[in-house]
């Protein structure tokens, strides 16, 4: 289990940062709720039947401008979750100089060019339609690139799904709830190589993105409203 970011060791100024991000998380749910609704229920309205591993929406939901990309779907017997987002990047949105890992054991073709696509963090919600839970996977759970953690870093701050579809309040509060729990996303990345790194040392000619004993690497529980008041306590001081 990731341990959370220590509140106190971040700036005021990125306090600041994550504490606006709640406040859109905040306003996201107030519209939703006011309409009897919620983010999970509004990514599968329409769509049918809830089936295990598709994507909802069907073909996933793209921001040309930033490169952002995701979708919801299930395929974990978690007790407490529903289903869950995947966050990406696609290649065109990263920083320059992101390069994908050099790894001569790669024993399944990885994306490449322009769909060098890359795997944020996923966010688990339950079945009332709220977050509890962050976590990365092992390449092979997404057909991703792999990308070095402080590129992936880099990568966070342009994420945005800057458009309606399929519903704007979602939209925004998947962009906003990357920035609210960014240093919390930042340890997810870090461990998820550590760990990475900790099992291809005891395998080291094993393709160990393709191991399918190694799905969920780095998992972190999450409280949005605690986070909250936590970072609203620290600011009224």
């Amino acid at each position: 289990m990731t341990f959370a970011p220590v509140l106190d060791s971040l700036s005021p100024q990125r306090r600041s940062r994550m504490l606006a991000a709640g406040h859109e998380v905040r306003e996201c749910y107030r519209v939703l709720e006011k309409a009897g609704i919620n983010i999970v229920g509004e990514i599968l309205r329409g769509q049918g039947e809830f089936i295990e591993l598709e994507h909802y929406p069907r073909d996933d939901v793209f921001d040309g401008d930033s490169g952002g990309q995701y979708y919801y779907h299930a395929h974990r017997n978690a007790e407490l979750e529903h289903g869950h987002f995947h966050l990406f990047l696609r290649a065109a949105g990263m920083p320059a100089g992101c390069r994908v890992l050099d790894y001569p054991q790669a024993s399944d073709a990885w994306p490449s060019g322009d769909d060098a696509i890359c795997h944020l963090v996923a966010i688990a919600m339950n079945s009332w339609g709220y977050p509890v839970e962050l976590f990365c996977t092992n390449r092979w759970v997404t057909a991703e690139a792999w990308y070095p953690a402080e590129q992936v870093i880099t990568m966070l701050d342009r994420f945005a799904i800057d458009h309606a579809f399929p519903n704007w309040a979602v939209n925004r509060w998947l962009t906003a709830m990357l920035q609210l729990f960014r240093p919390h996303v930042e340890c997810l990345i870090r461990q998820r190589d550590q760990l990475v790194a900790d099992w291809q040392s005891r395998q080291p000619h094993a393709d160990i993105f393709e191991d399918r004993n190694l799905e969920i690497i780095s998992q972190l529980p999450i409280d949005v409203d605690a986070l909250i008041r936590e970072l609203e306590a620290m600011a009224a001081r």
